[in-house]
């Protein structure tokens, strides 16, 4: 299942590229939320193959995640691959500069089932897909708005 969504950003490319790499304040933004979160690497410098070990409870249910930085191509790209134990994805965030002060910010995930209980799922999502859609896209406009606040905040 793939979702894609596209916000402009009324801010330079390279804010709000330096905003989405800073993954120290994502991680404290999910502890906040009762996730646990663990880097597994000590260098804070984001590069390939920084990778994070996510433990949730989803649905009454305990979930465990594995998060990889698979491409960091500073001021236009950042890509992710997670697996957890019946699902694995990938996400990729692309930063297109359309004038000086202003930043077309592309999000695409794509998920697959690696099991039944994943394929399940999957299939439950498909049957709700505009719902998940639309839910999506108010997301992606969701921290599109943040990242511009939190830039235009300590600017």
């Amino acid at each position: 299942m793939e979702l894609t969504s596209k916000e402009d950003v009324d801010t330079p490319l390279a804010e709000v590229f330096e905003a989405i790499s800073d993954f120290a304040s994502f991680e404290r933004s999910a502890i906040r939320r009762g996730i646990e979160v663990q880097r597994l690497s000590d260098d804070a410098t984001p590069q390939v193959g920084m990778a994070w070990d996510i433990r949730t409870d989803f649905r009454g249910k305990p979930r465990e995640l594995h998060l990889e930085l698979s491409n960091y191509e500073p001021t236009t790209l950042i890509g992710f691959e997670g697996d957890s134990a019946s699902l694995s994805g990938k996400g990729q965030i692309e930063l297109l500069a359309l004038s000086p002060r202003r930043t077309r910010l592309s999000v695409k995930v794509n998920v697959q089932a690696k099991t039944l209980s994943g394929r399940l799922l999957l299939q439950s999502l498909k049957l709700a897909r505009s719902k998940i859609n639309t839910r999506f896209k108010q997301r992606v406009a969701e921290f599109a708005s943040l990242t511009e606040d939190r830039v235009n905040r300590s600017a």
